[in-house]
């Protein structure tokens, strides 16, 4: 039987593929923690846990109809952004996919007209860099699945498609890492200010209260309370989280959704992206299980 062994939120932004002297550069000098916390997670997390696959839920891949999960035997290639080839030009990607997982995923929505989900394997659906970013550091020859972040769904189906994921977890013989790779609140200054906008001090962050909302959640976060972060979205979701939160709480649903007790810790300091909030939080899976018992 297979289980979750660990989980993550995780920040995808671009600026963690430019090179250290750009880095340093349009961050007064300072290291992003962004950066160096991938490693820290590579080498301290994926290096002992061991992971067969690593499941990507992906805020930069958008679907509308239905949910999509990779379906591929392997994807690889180069990768270009539409958004920002200046900083992510042709980067090599090889990661071997789970099929399996993937459609065990999708055979839990069959019979089901409350959720839909579509296992894909055409050769020419697109790969993006919520997924390509995270696997240049986390990549060590485990299977990758993506999954993409339905653009019309409410908390309720985020969660419910975790439980589901959960569940196909349970019936394949994986040990499965779960990594929500998307930002916090997401809004951007105006054009003509992102240049000066670029270090991650806090000042960066679009407005007092979006930073006010995200500490909240990292509050809550790190005291394991899953359940009241999942009951703030609507407050939440006014600060516009990246993908409606969908991110954490498909993952928040596979590890039992209010139930899950699992504390976060940092990985990261918490970062502005040019109005953004980013931040790496890790979930270690507790010895008694995800959720508390009661």
């Amino acid at each position: 039987m297979g289980e979750i062994v660990g989980a993550g939120i995780v920040a995808h932004v671009p600026t963690i593929m430019l090179p250290e002297s750009v880095r340093l550069q349009i961050n007064d000098g300072k290291e992003i923690t962004l950066h160096s916390g991938l490693k820290r997670l590579r080498s301290e997390v994926f290096d002992r846990l061991k992971p067969d696959t690593v499941v990507v839920l992906d805020t930069h891949w958008e679907s509308t109809f239905e949910h999509i999960v990779t379906a591929h035997e392997r994807r690889e290639g180069r990768f270009t952004s539409h958004e920002l080839p200046r900083g992510m030009s042709g980067i090599p990607y090889e990661m071997p996919g789970d099929p399996e997982l993937a459609r065990a995923l999708a055979q839990e929505a069959e019979g089901r007209d409350d959720t839909w989900i579509l296992a894909c394997e055409d050769p020419y659906l697109p790969i993006f860099y919520g997924t390509v970013n995270i696997w240049s550091f986390l990549g060590g020859g485990e299977r990758w699945v993506s999954v993409a972040i339905n653009q019309t769904c409410t908390t309720e189906d985020f969660l419910l498609l975790g439980e589901l994921l959960g569940r196909a977890v349970e019936r394949v013989d994986r040990r499965v890492v779960v990594l929500a790779s998307g930002g916090m609140t997401h809004r951007f200054f105006p054009f003509r200010e992102l240049r000066s906008r670029e270090s991650s001090s806090l000042d960066n962050i679009i407005s007092p209260e979006a930073k006010e909302a995200d500490l909240h959640v990292l509050d809550m976060l790190g005291r394991g309370d899953h359940a009241g972060v999942i009951d703030w979205m609507p407050e939440y979701r006014r600060f516009a989280p990246e993908g409606k939160f969908g991110h954490y709480l498909i993952m928040a649903g596979a590890l039992g959704g209010p139930r899950c007790g699992a504390p976060g810790e940092l990985f990261s300091e918490y970062e502005a992206s040019v109005g953004t909030g980013q931040v790496h939080v890790w979930f270690e899976r507790p010895a008694d299980g995800w959720t508390r018992s009661g």
